[in-house]
């Protein structure tokens, strides 16, 4: 029993993988991009506040013009400085700590580990300034990257929800489409199911999808073709029961009618000789009489059970001969056999089918097509095909007769049986051609040339 998984449960692992992959590959590129922008913002704001100080303080180690004390909050306020920690500090050693506030709460914090992979280290400015009163202070200016950091991670998070939401929107198109394409599957398999337990007349919807739509059109041409099979072989199956019935009955009528009768003079005359005025040898002559006719009538039985020339004297003889008795049965009727000797060594199987075939076209000739003139030959092609043809000048018949006519279904079953191909050609009063070509099992070695290679 196959316990592999189905064909969604693969699909699915397989988006969730690549899912992952996709997540881990965009995760690490979002945190090195953040990475480098608030390196390069940061950068920018230390560069940007160290041009402003020397704008203020242009003669640096001389006494200023502007008051360090009053310059320095009024600095720190402005945006451009809001991710700068700037530190006074004065000749005498204490220090006061200037920053912008901080916007970040407790709620939109980044956590740890993404501070961690954001933070880059960004130098340390120190400016030497001379206050206004000639104090001479220090100015040390260092990033302080929360606030972008902050932006980063909520841009992260917008992009790692999206990406996650876009995730759950293809896995449920994928689910959708695949409940469609399992529910058509499965009405395919139950189609095929029906078929192989010889519900023909089953048949699939058409469906929206194209490549369904073709599956089903094929699965359903080919339940007709069965079906239209069945019905003939079944058709044919009870005509040859009709017919097995019928010539039983004409075996019993000819045993009953010509032997008994015979069998039954024979004994009435030899009662008669054991009298003493009994013509003994008129009895005789008219015994020997009896005896002939009951020869000819075991003979015409036995050619109509089996040929016994086919297997003494083989296919060609064979045909031969029953040419002949056509010919004298209907002396109207021209008919004429090309016939190699060659053929005389092909499998048993293959000889009784080309005679039976032969004898089944003839007798079809006869009975429908009021031809004057009919030919039968036999082609053996490389030494490993055969080739009959059989061609007649009557009345022909039309496509819709030729699939209902029992004789011609039952050619084409031999030839089938054999692994050949057949082909009818018939039109009204334009005669029938019938081509048949079957497969040898093992090529014919010849003494002479073949007359033909195609």
């Amino acid at each position: 029993m196959n316990n592999g998984l189905s064909l969604r449960t693969q699909i699915n692992i397989r988006i969730a993988i690549i899912s992952l992959i996709i997540l881990i590959a965009g995760g690490g590129i979002a945190v090195w991009q953040a990475r480098i922008s608030v390196k390069t913002e940061l950068d920018s704001s230390l560069y940007l506040a160290a041009q402003l100080i020397q704008l203020n303080f242009p003669g640096v180690g001389k006494q200023g013009e502007v008051d360090v004390d009053a310059w320095l909050p009024r600095f720190v306020s402005l945006d451009q400085t809001r991710h700068l920690s700037i530190q006074l500090k004065r000749a005498i050693g204490n220090a006061v700590n200037f920053s912008a506030k901080t916007s970040v709460s407790r709620e939109t914090a980044p956590p740890r580990w993404f501070v961690w992979l954001i933070s880059a280290q960004s130098p340390i400015v120190e400016q030497h300034l001379t206050n206004a009163d000639g104090e001479a202070v220090s100015l040390i200016i260092q990033a302080n990257p929360i606030d972008e950091i902050s932006e980063a991670w909520q841009e992260s998070r917008a992009f790692f929800a999206t990406l996650v939401l876009m995730t759950v929107i293809i896995f449920l198109a994928i689910n959708l489409l695949f409940n469609k394409t399992i529910k058509t599957i499965t009405l395919i398999v139950e189609g095929l199911k029906a078929i192989e337990q010889g519900n023909y007349q089953f048949k699939l919807p058409d469906f929206s999808t194209q490549e369904y739509d073709s599956i089903a059109k094929a699965i359903n041409h080919t339940a007709d073709v069965l079906d239209a099979s069945y019905k003939e072989n079944k058709a044919l199956a009870l005509h040859t029961l009709q017919i097995q019935e019928e010539e039983r009955q004409h075996l019993a009528k000819e045993l009953h009618d010509e032997l008994g009768q015979s069998l039954t003079a024979i004994k009435v005359m030899a009662t008669t000789t054991k009298s003493g005025k009994a013509d003994t040898g008129a009895i005789a002559d008219t015994i020997i009489s009896v005896c002939d006719h009951l020869i000819n009538v075991v003979r015409s039985m036995m050619r109509n059970l089996h040929p016994l020339v086919l297997t003494e004297l083989g296919l060609k003889a064979s045909l031969e001969d029953l040419l002949n008795h056509w010919s004298q049965r209907y002396p109207g009727l021209s008919l004429k056999l090309d016939c190699p000797d060659i053929v005389d060594k092909l499998e048993q199987k293959i000889t009784i089918q080309v005679f039976r075939i032969v004898q089944e076209c003839l007798t079809n000739i006869v009975r429908h097509s009021q031809a004057t003139e009919a030919a039968i030959h036999l082609e053996l092609i490389a030494g490993n095909r055969l080739k009959l043809e059989i061609a007649d000048n009557g009345l022909g018949c039309t496509l819709t007769e030729i699939k209902n006519g029992f004789g011609l279904l039952g050619i084409r079953e031999r030839i089938t049986s054999l692994g050949g191909e057949l082909t009818i050609q018939a039109a009204h009063k334009q005669g029938m051609t019938i081509k048949a070509t079957i497969a040898l099992g093992e090529p014919i070695n010849v003494p002479f040339p073949l007359r033909g290679l195609g």
